[in-house]
């Protein structure tokens, strides 16, 4: 009896250490996880997240003393090289810039001053293997003396000087490739990552600029887009410290980003007599010659544009997209309602997403919660080296790829591929576009009796072209199931809008709507969804959407 009963104590024991090891080893395991998590958001910490963690008591100013006091000794020095380093690399830049009423824009008088830029943080940031690198928060109020010289077309002269100049901002500097030689890296590049803050006062020596109707604006602009286009971030500058090859270190597109500014929605009126009339401004960085600029639609505070807009990206980690939402005023210069922002980075490669986004009066201080309307986009980005693998039907060389999808036969697609040095614009994709309305549910009775006699009408917007369902009374979840056909000209530009309407003897009354464009369709060829009544207080429409398409080219 005691043989059994030592060998149960036995396996107990050995049951029960196996039972300890493994909570301790999974524990161990959770701890690891745990601490490199950790590791992994201190790595990404910025300036900013670590003022916000740190009290200042604990902040390492002696690290920010001790980078100041050394630039302060140096600055003299500093201040000669890079005077003569933004003059070579700005004022190309300037002349690129330079608005037509000047002849010419230069540099007459440049010095940085005596007042040495001030040092306010600094960060070391998780970066890929081979490189180190980090941001530094700069501010600098300084005494500079830059005098521009100026000529009009008209052969007038203008010294302007450029004063009181202040600046806040993040400096990025990477050090790339690691070696094994002194000083242990190749090159060094730099980059204004974020500039926070930037004022500056033009002045005619001698005179008042406000005397040239036009001329300050101009210049002003020209400046803000010279330091935009020489400096800020992605633009890199690259200085070689050891000899070698660094032209893979160098600023280069990774992809394009395609914009289908779809319509607005309950946009704030700016107007006292009538509504407003939107158009809209997008950029992915604000260059004037990058910028894209929408049709005004006159008198209407839910818009739709339907408009199409392709951007180069450089950095999709860092990027993003702005829209700027405008009320056209003629004459007098545009009323901003409001504007909204899209991180690149939150795009999957090869994947339309449709968004809404809520406009703000700004977009670094988010103060103001007055709700200013919404507006509707259609966002693709197709980074460069993925052609085989990633759909864009904007693209005319990419169509031999969609063979399959857009059902073309080999003889099309032959010839499709010798024509791939078409212009996007050129490109036409006809077809029919079969709509097949199966049901909807839950909409908001309209009648006194509490129900409604709802029907759909659908509409495809270029053509005009009509098509009703039958109506169903007394209902608030009809079933229709009923399919039409739309002959589509250029289905990469038209759109398809879905009215619900409630039948009334003397009348009818709108429920809601829905409108697509057919991008989802061309690249998916057919797709059954259930879609939320814009405008309605509930429901919603389910339908089945499917797409025969022939892809042509406009006669030259």
């Amino acid at each position: 009896m005691s043989f059994f009963f030592g060998i149960a104590i036995g396996v107990a024991c050995g049951i029960a250490i196996v039972v300890v090891f493994a909570r301790f080893s999974n524990h161990r395991s959770r701890c690891r996880r745990d601490l490199a998590t950790t590791v992994a958001a201190f790595a990404r910490m910025t300036v900013q997240d670590s003022r916000k963690i740190l009290p200042p008591q604990f902040y390492p100013s002696w690290v920010l003393a001790w980078l100041n006091s050394h630039l302060r000794k140096i600055w003299p020095y500093v201040d000669e090289a890079a005077s003569e380093l933004i003059r070579s690399n700005v004022e190309p830049i300037l002349e690129q810039y330079r608005p037509v009423i000047l002849a010419s824009l230069k540099f007459s008088k440049l010095t940085l001053g005596t007042v040495a830029p001030q040092f306010t943080g600094v960060s070391i940031l998780e970066c890929e293997a081979g490189e180190v690198a980090m941001e530094l928060e700069m501010q600098w109020d300084g005494n500079p003396n830059i005098v521009l010289d100026i000529k009009t077309r008209v052969g007038v002269g203008l010294p302007i000087q450029v004063k009181n100049i202040g600046f806040t901002g993040v400096f990025r500097l990477i050090f790339k490739p690691l070696v094994e030689e002194f000083p242990c890296f190749g090159a060094v590049s730099y980059s204004l990552r974020e500039k926070k803050n930037l004022e500056f006062k033009l002045k005619i020596v001698g005179g008042d600029i406000t005397a040239v109707p036009g001329i300050s604006d101009a210049i002003e602009e020209t400046i803000r887009d010279a330091i935009e286009d020489s400096i800020t971030w992605p633009v890199r500058k690259i200085v070689p410290i050891l000899p070698g090859d660094y032209s893979d270190l160098e600023l280069k597109p990774s992809g394009t980003l395609e914009v289908k500014l779809v319509q607005g929605k309950d946009l704030t009126n700016k107007d006292l007599i009538g509504k407003s009339d939107p158009y809209a401004v997008l950029f992915v960085r604000p260059l004037r010659d990058r910028m894209k600029t929408s049709k005004t639609i006159n008198n209407e505070l839910n818009p739709i544009w339907n408009d199409h807009f392709e951007f180069i990206v450089e950095d999709a980690s860092t990027q993003h997209l702005t829209v700027r939402i405008f009320d056209n005023e003629g004459v007098q210069a545009s009323e901003l309602i409001g504007c909204a922002l899209v991180r690149l980075k939150d795009l999957e490669p090869g994947k339309v997403k449709d968004v809404w986004l809520k406009l703000v009066k700004d977009l670094d201080v988010q103060r103001d919660k007055k709700y200013r309307g919404e507006v509707r986009l259609e966002l693709l980005y197709c980074p460069f080296g993925t052609e085989s693998v990633i759909t864009n039907p904007f693209r005319p060389d990419l169509l031999t790829s969609l063979e399959k999808a857009l059902k073309v036969d080999g003889t099309e697609a032959a010839e499709m591929a010798k024509s791939n040095s078409l212009k996007k614009k050129d490109v036409i994709v006809r077809g029919v576009l079969s709509v097949t309305v199966i049901s909807a549910e839950n909409l908001p009775a309209v009648d006194l009796l509490g129900k409604a006699d709802p029907y759909v009408e659908l509409t495809m917007k270029k053509s005009n072209t009509k098509h009703r369902t039958r109506v169903v009374n007394d209902s608030l979840n009809p079933v229709w199931n009923q399919t039409f056909d739309f002959v589509v000209e250029d289905g990469l530009h038209d759109m398809l809008i879905v009215d619900v309407w409630d039948h009334d003897t003397f009348g009818k009354d709108r429920i809601g709507r829905c409108i697509f464009t057919l991008t989802r369709v061309i690249l998916e060829g057919e797709f059954r969804d259930n879609f939320t009544l814009e405008g309605a207080k509930s429901g919603s429409l389910t339908l089945n959407l499917k797409w025969s398409a022939q892809p042509i080219f406009r006669d030259p």
